[in-house]
C-alpha cells in the first residue's frame, strides 16, 4: 500500500494591479533581480580591474589579510578572479555556480577581521570600526543580495 498521495496543484493567478503603486511594484519586481545582478557584476569587474592594474586602494588591506601569499601574485590573481566573477554575473551564466562563488568570495573578505584586526577596529574595540572595517562590513549587504538572487531563481539570468 502506497502512502504517497498525488495532489493536483492549482495555479493561482494574481489579481491584476489596481493602483499606480501596484503597477509600479509589479514592474520593479520584474527588473530588480536583473538590476541587482548587473550592479554586483559591475562592482566586481571594477574592483577586480583595479587590483589587476595595481591601483587598488585596498591593496594593503588585502595583503594584511593574506600575508603568506606573495603581494606581486596576490592582487593580480585575486583581481582576475573578481573580474571573471563580475563578467559571469553580467552574462548571467553559469548561474548558480557564479552566485555561490561570489558568495564564498564575499564571506572570505571577513578574514580581515581575524587576520588584521588593527586595520578594522579602533583601539581593538569591535564596535568602533575603522574605514577599512566599514568597507568590509558592507559586504554583509552584498552577501544578502547574493542570497536573494539565489532564492529568486534562474529567472533573473534571462
Amino acid at each position: 500500500m502506497s502512502t504517497t498521495r498525488d495532489y493536483e496543484v492549482e495555479e493561482v493567478t494574481p489579481d491584476p494591479p489596481r493602483t499606480w503603486w501596484d503597477r509600479f511594484e509589479h514592474r520593479v519586481r520584474k527588473v530588480a533581480p536583473t538590476a541587482l545582478r548587473i550592479a554586483i557584476g559591475l562592482v566586481f569587474v571594477w574592483f577586480g580591474a583595479l587590483k589587476v592594474v595595481g591601483e587598488s586602494p585596498v591593496a594593503d588591506l588585502v595583503h594584511a589579510t593574506l600575508p603568506w601569499v606573495s603581494r606581486g601574485l596576490l592582487l593580480p590573481v585575486l583581481g582576475g578572479v573578481e573580474v571573471a566573477l563580475g563578467v559571469a554575473l553580467l552574462i548571467g551564466r553559469p548561474w548558480r555556480a557564479t552566485l555561490v562563488a561570489v558568495g564564498l568570495h564575499l564571506v572570505g573578505t571577513f578574514l580581515v577581521f581575524l587576520q588584521a584586526p588593527a586595520l578594522t577596529w579602533t583601539d581593538g574595540n569591535p564596535l568602533l570600526l575603522t574605514a577599512n572595517g566599514e568597507f568590509v562590513l558592507k559586504n554583509l549587504v552584498l552577501v544578502g543580495a547574493v542570497l536573494m538572487l539565489l532564492a529568486h531563481g534562474r529567472t533573473t539570468a534571462r
